[in-house]
């Protein structure tokens, strides 16, 4: 069985953590007998300097020939004077809308060797195990019209369109169900229907959808007491389905959660389960080319791609046990470590979970 994965590295810190996701698949694929085929690509900035477009046309023919892809990171403060349009920032919107990836998967897991990184108590966020489902190709990010005009008076006026059709809501809303079904049944709806007209439809709808999943409790909560839940009472929530922005903040907060967002891995998929797999951190500018990055939410990632996109449930599983296995060694990189722990390389971290994963049983 061979698999064709496109790497997509990126800005920022996102070439150092992808080469070590890269070397974990490898040996993956050595350890449970299937071959991967990579091609790489350039998104964001580093293809606005290469090509002049965050989203080349040449990186859109290999996503659209490619089984996977796994993606570092996008963006730095060397392009945020360029126009709204042609920042990096854009290149991952455009190879989301592209590939149609209207799913989104973060969890926020925290891992019990860690549990004093979290920045609440550690019987608030002990056994933290949350699944946030967000819609990834609707609402304010993507709806038209947008911009930025001048009035009347001279003064400027932004404007953005949060839209949701009742398809679209429709179709994520079977999808949290469905991941919810298969966890412990309870799905949280994240909306703000006391407030806006595009969210009460997207109560109405999920509240609908639910009547196909009758074995599955649903609730619904406003978006501000949501965050504030997820900072109060962490662990009262299982799945928590919402919309694109709502989503984007929410999955954030709960990443810090479980101490460092360098933990934390996500996946973007269609219809037909093909997906963009990236780690939920950024570019992280301000470490990059140091070797002080956490590679781990990048491999968590590449362990996501080989579940929902290849079928890979083995190798898989097998990379999150040799995470595990790390972190009982006690290996922490920067944003984990704390004062009393020496903190080790991106490369150190990434060569400890690759021969954990070949010697793990």
């Amino acid at each position: 069985m061979s698999h064709a994965i496109l790497l997509l590295p990126g800005d920022g810190i996102g070439p150092e953590v992808v080469g070590q996701a890269r070397r974990v698949l490898q040996a993956a694929g050595e350890k449970y007998g299937f071959q991967i085929a990579f091609t790489e690509g350039d998104i964001g900035g580093v293809a606005i300097e290469r090509q002049g477009n965050p989203y080349p046309d040449s990186t859109r023919h290999l996503a659209s020939e490619a089984d996977a892809i796994l993606l570092g990171a996008v963006g730095g403060p060397q392009w945020d004077g360029l126009p709204a349009a042609q920042r990096p920032e854009r290149g991952l919107l455009a190879i989301r809308a592209d590939m149609d990836l209207f799913c989104n998967l973060r969890p926020a897991l925290l891992y019990r060797q860690l549990a004093d990184a979290s920045s609440l108590k550690p019987e608030l966020v002990a056994d933290l195990d949350l699944l946030i489902v967000r819609e990834l190709t609707g609402g304010v990010y993507f709806g038209e019209p947008r911009g930025i005009r001048e009035l009347e008076n001279g003064e400027r006026q932004g404007f953005n369109t949060d839209i949701y059709s009742e398809s679209e809501i429709r179709r994520i809303a079977h999808l949290g169900f469905q991941f919810a079904r298969k966890r412990n049944k309870r799905l949280c709806s994240v909306d703000k229907a006391n407030v806006l007209e595009v969210t009460m439809l997207w109560r109405d709808i999920v509240s609908e959808v639910a009547s196909d999943y009758p074995d599955v409790e649903l609730s619904h909560i406003y978006v501000d007491n949501a965050a504030m839940q997820l900072v109060r009472a962490p662990k009262q929530f299982d799945v928590m389905l919402t919309g694109n922005l709502f989503g984007d903040i929410l999955s954030d907060t709960a990443a810090m959660l479980t101490g460092s967002i360098g933990m934390l891995p996500s996946a973007s998929m269609n219809a037909e389960a093909r997906g963009l797999y990236e780690p939920v951190h950024g570019s992280a500018p301000d470490i990059a080319g140091q070797g002080k990055a956490n590679p781990v939410a990048t491999i968590l990632s590449a362990a996501m791609l080989l579940r929902y996109s290849l079928n890979e449930d083995r190798a898989a599983a097998a990379i999150e046990a040799a995470v595990q296995t790390i972190l009982d060694q006690g290996l922490r990189t920067l944003d984990i470590a704390t004062d009393d722990e020496v903190a080790v390389s991106t490369e150190t971290m990434g060569n400890a979970v690759v021969n954990a994963l070949l010697n793990n049983e």
